[in-house]
Parts: structure tokens; C-alpha cells; sequence
């Protein structure tokens, strides 16, 4: 069964037929088959022939009869005395037969009753203007001048103006100067069947300047941030130059956090941009037509590039990609620009950003939290990071030389060289003064503190560490201890004597010390019955001239 159209194109199909156009004519205005004007005539015609009397009126009733011209057929009036014979004619001149003197009588609609707008008849050719892009104003000239509208302006503003508030924005479309913008995506890559039968789809990343369409696509295993960079930098140096902004979407390789209005960029990714120059702009989420021009881009390259062929290693498929870029797609007209790619390109090359010196540095990184110990974890080995940062987050950098350790601000806390797995790397600084042993901080620093206490201390510190050696920084951890119980000037008496006699034994020390304090304890008499008077003495003591 033949499909049903809208009412109100209907009513347009049979208020062009009456104004006297042709069905090829209907049929171009309103964009429909011409098959489908003839169709809804004869029906329109067919139901005012039944809806009519057959005898005693004098109102016509209209059937289709005969044959037409190449549009469709002829209608004609049977009235009574008019059957239709030899001596009918026709009554209504049709399109390619418009000769005739009679006019095309009026055929009304039936519908609901009411006053319908003027601009009903004409609803489907109005819609198409609509689409078009035309104004009231102009749909209301356009409607008089080609279809003999009677209606006033106000009419059509009415009937429009719900129509108009129902469609869509028309999408604004972006051009950018020479060396602005370039867009990237991601797409499926061809099949690679490996040696042993294996057979694996690749992802395949294409960057396209904007300005002139040059593209840039290589293949890759995964969606990484490694990767993903690589890419963009083989890019860039492929183009000679960078483009001051990259449109990317909202992967999970470059984006931590997608936000139209303040997205997070992975940490390694705003270092490549630093190194290189440009501005990261990751689209609105679930938006593609933010970037629209590469959208067709990765499309090109799957249906043109890729279609249809396999390759046996992912290497292959880079390689085919480059010759393809060269050879096909810089020398293709573009659809919008109506350029060669290859030529806008040349005239876009000069306005590219400077390429750095050397490539992005080859380094991984990733989150990490800091043990008890304030160390982190790196390939199975550790390293030390500042005691405040005890059971936070970090990120942590590493290449095959250093590894540097930042917090969540992106300011470095701490660099190390790397170690083999399974050894420590602490540095002093990163130890609690509390946390440091007095044999951790080593004879020069303990013989300083001796020397505090006096000059005869310090002396006898350092000679008894060149005599007894790494042994004797215990023994200067004693005599530093000696000082919480006994005053510096004892110390350095004892410490003094002690090395009159090159005695080098805290024992020594501490035992002179004793002997000084029992000394100072006695009393001493000077009447004893034991004691004689010096006069007896003297007397003893013969006297020689």
C-alpha cells in the first residue's frame, strides 16, 4: 500500500495543481516524487466525484478519465448531457493542455470546521523555506510572487512563528588562521595477522591542522599516555612546526578529569606541552562536533586508507599510512576548501610554532603513597622523601637515570639517582632530627660538640679517635653524656689530665673525675693528737752551720 503524507502537503499539492503547475513542477517544489503528486489528484478528484449528486444538480462532479500528458492524466467534468463521449471536453485546462478557456474550478478540503489559516494550503512549501534558511519576510514575497498568495504578511508570521521556535540552531561553523588549530582523534585500524595467526585491530591516531587539512596517522597497540604522546610528537615533527592549540577529546590518556570549563590534564601531558608549546583544549564531553573537522578525518583514513587490507605487523600498517598520506591524501582536493592539501599546507607551514631543540624526555610516572619509613617504591627499589609527607599521596618521575618526586601541586620534593631493586636511597635531609642516633652523625660532628665543653676535651677527642678509630665514636658519645652530670670545667680538667698520660678510656675520665670530687670532700684538721707540733720538728732536725 502506498504511503500516507502529511495533510498539509496534500493541501500544497492541490493548491499548486490548481494554480495550473505541472506535476514535474509540484514535485520539485515540495521534493517529493511526481508519481506521488498524480496519486493524491486523482484521489482528491476521485472523492469530490463521489461526494457530488449523480442527476438534478447542477454542481459538477470531477473524475479522472482518459489519458494525459507525460504528468498524469486528464481530468474531466461529467455533468449531465456530458457523459463523457465524443462530444465531451475537457473543462479544466491541465499541465502540458492549458489551452482551454475554462478555468480550474476551486476544490475544497474537507476538514474540521473552523477558520484555518491562509497559509495552510502552502504548509509543506513554507516548512521547505523554512529549512532553507529564509525569513518571514521573504517566504511572504517568495509565496506571492510564485504561488499567487492572497494572505497578509501577518498571516505568515503567524503561521511560522511556532515552526521557527520548534528548529533547531543552525551549528556555527569554525574556521581558523594558518597554524591556530589542529584536531585529533582516535579510530579502529586495519587487521594485523601476526605470524603465528594471531589476528589483533590496532587504534590508529590522526592529528589534521585545521587550516589546511594536512594530516598526520600512525598506528598504535593502546590508548596510552605514552603512546599518545609519541604520537603527537612524531606528529609535530612530521608538520615541521606546531600548531598554537591541539582539540583533542576527552581521553583517558591525556584528560584526569573531563570539565568543559576547567578540565585536569594528565601531569605528563602538560609537560609535553611545556616542552613543545601549545594549549591542550579537550572538547565538551559527548560532544564531536567541537571537532568536527577531524570527525570526517578518521573516517577518510579507515574507508580510504585502510579498507579492506591486513597487514602482518603493526610496523607494516606505519608504513602504508605514511605513503598513503603522501601520495593520496595531500594530493586530494578538499571537499570544503576546494584546495590541494598539499598546497595549503605550504602556505600554512611558515605560521607553525618553532620546533625545541630535543624530544620530549622519555620518563614514566605515577601515583604513589609514602610509607612509615618516608620512602617511596620505585621498581622495587626506595627512596626517601621529606618526613612531612608520611602517609600522603606523591607523584613520582623516573627515567633511566634520576627519579624526582613531586606532590600534588607539582612541586618537587625530592630528587634521587636511581638504584638497583631492592636497595635504599635516603637522604639526610629528609631524616627527623629526632630520629638521628649520635653514631649516624659521625666522629667530625661529635669532636665539634666535644670541643664545646673546653679546649682540653676537644683535644683529647680528637687524639683518642686517631688512636683508637671507629671504635672510638662511642666513647666520644659518652663523654658528651658526661656533660648532663657534671660541669664542663670538671670535664675538661679530667679530659686534661687524661691526656697527660695519654690515658684514652672513659674509664680513665670518669674514674679522675671521682677522685677530684672525694678530694674536694675531705675536711682537713689542724689539731690531732696525732699530729705534733711543727716546734717538735725542729727540734729533731740537728741544725749545721
Amino acid at each position: 500500500m502506498a504511503n500516507r503524507i502529511k495533510m498539509a502537503l496534500e493541501e500544497s499539492i492541490l493548491v499548486l495543481w490548481q494554480q495550473g503547475r505541472s506535476y514535474r513542477g509540484i514535485a520539485r517544489a515540495l521534493r517529493i516524487h511526481r508519481d506521488t503528486v498524480s496519486r493524491h489528484v486523482r484521489e482528491a478528484l476521485a472523492a469530490r466525484a463521489a461526494s457530488s449528486p449523480a442527476t438534478g444538480e447542477s454542481r459538477p462532479a470531477i473524475v479522472t478519465a482518459g489519458t494525459g500528458d507525460r504528468d498524469g492524466p486528464t481530468p474531466t467534468i461529467v455533468t449531465p448531457g456530458n457523459d463523457g463521449g465524443e462530444n465531451s471536453k475537457p473543462a479544466i485546462p491541465t499541465p502540458g493542455n492549458c489551452d482551454g478557456p475554462s478555468p480550474r474550478p476551486a476544490i475544497v478540503t474537507v476538514g474540521n470546521p473552523g477558520q484555518k489559516s491562509k497559509c495552510e494550503p502552502l504548509g509543506a512549501v513554507i516548512d521547505g523555506m523554512l529549512d532553507s534558511g529564509l525569513s518571514a519576510q521573504r517566504i511572504y514575497q517568495d509565496l506571492v510572487a510564485d504561488y499567487g498568495f492572497a494572505g497578509s504578511y501577518s498571516s505568515v508570521k503567524r503561521f511560522v512563528r511556532p515552526r521557527i521556535a520548534s528548529l533547531p540552531l543552525p551549528f556555527r561553523r569554525m574556521e581558523c588562521l594558518p597554524g591556530e588549530e589542529a584536531q585529533v582523534d582516535f579510530g579502529r585500524g586495519a587487521a594485523v595477522v601476526e605470524a603465528d595467526g594471531r589476528r589483533w585491530f590496532p587504534h590508529v591516531f590522526r592529528m589534521v591542522l585545521s587550516y589546511s587539512r594536512k594530516g598526520y596517522s600512525e598506528a598504535i597497540r593502546r590508548e596510552k599516555t605514552e603512546p599518545f604522546i609519541r604520537c603527537m610528537e612524531n606528529a609535530f615533527w612530521h608538520f615541521g612546526g606546531v600548531p598554537k592549540t591541539v582539540v583533542i577529546d576527552n581521553l583517558r590518556a591525556a584528560v584526569s578529569r573531563a570539565d568543559w570549563y576547567d578540565p585536569d590534564l594528565n601531569p605528563k601531558v602538560q609537560s609535553f606541552c611545556r616542552h613543545y608549546g601549545p594549549v591542550i583544549l579537550p572538547t565538551r564531553p559527548y560532544t564531536p562536533r567541537h571537532k568536527g573537522k577531524i570527525e570526517r578525518g578518521i573516517g577518510y583514513v579507515q574507508d580510504n586508507g585502510l579498507k579492506g587490507k591486513v597487514f602482518k605487523s603493526l610496523a607494516e600498517q606505519n608504513q602504508h599510512l605514511v605513503t598513503w598520506e603522501a601520495q593520496v591524501a595531500d594530493h586530494r582536493i578538499h571537499g570544503t576548501t576546494r584546495k590541494q592539501v598539499r598546497e595549503l599546507f605550504e602556505r600554512e607551514r611558515p605560521f607553525l610554532l618553532p620546533l625545541p631543540a630535543s624530544y620530549f624526555p622519555c620518563f614514566q610516572e605515577g601515583q604513589r603513597c609514602v610509607h612509615r619509613d618516608a620512602h617511596v617504591e620505585v621498581e622495587k627499589a626506595y627512596y626517601s622523601v621529606p618526613p612531612e609527607h608520611v602517609g600522603r599521596r606523591v607523584w613520582v618521575r623516573w627515567d633511566s637515570r634520576t627519579v624526582r618526586i613531586y606532590n600534588l601541586r607539582f612541586e618537587q620534593v625530592a630528587i634521587h639517582a636511581r638504584i638497583e631493586a631492592g636497595r635504599f636511597s635516603t637522604q639526610q635531609a629528609h631524616l627527623d632530627s629526632r630520629k638521628i642516633s649520635g653514631v649516624e652523625m659521625g666522629a667530625e660532628a661529635l669532636i665539634a660538640r666535644a670541643a664545646k665543653i673546653g679546649p682540653k676535651a676537644g683535644e683529647w677527642a680528637k687524639t683518642m679517635i686517631g688512636e683508637r678509630g671507629i671504635e672510638g665514636v662511642r666513647v666520644l658519645l659518652g663523654l658528651i653524656a658526661l656533660s648532663r652530670k657534671h660541669g664542663s670545667q670538671e670535664i675538661d680538667d679530667a679530659c686534661g689530665l687524661a691526656l697527660s698520660h695519654s690515658a684514652f678510656k672513659l674509664r680513665t675520665v670518669r674514674q679522675l673525675m671521682e677522685r677530684r670530687t672525694e678530694q674536694e670532700q675531705l675536711d682537713f684538721l689542724s689539731e690531732h693528737p696525732l699530729i705534733r707540733d711543727l716546734a717538735e720538728y725542729g727540734e729533731l732536725v740537728p741544725v749545721s752551720f
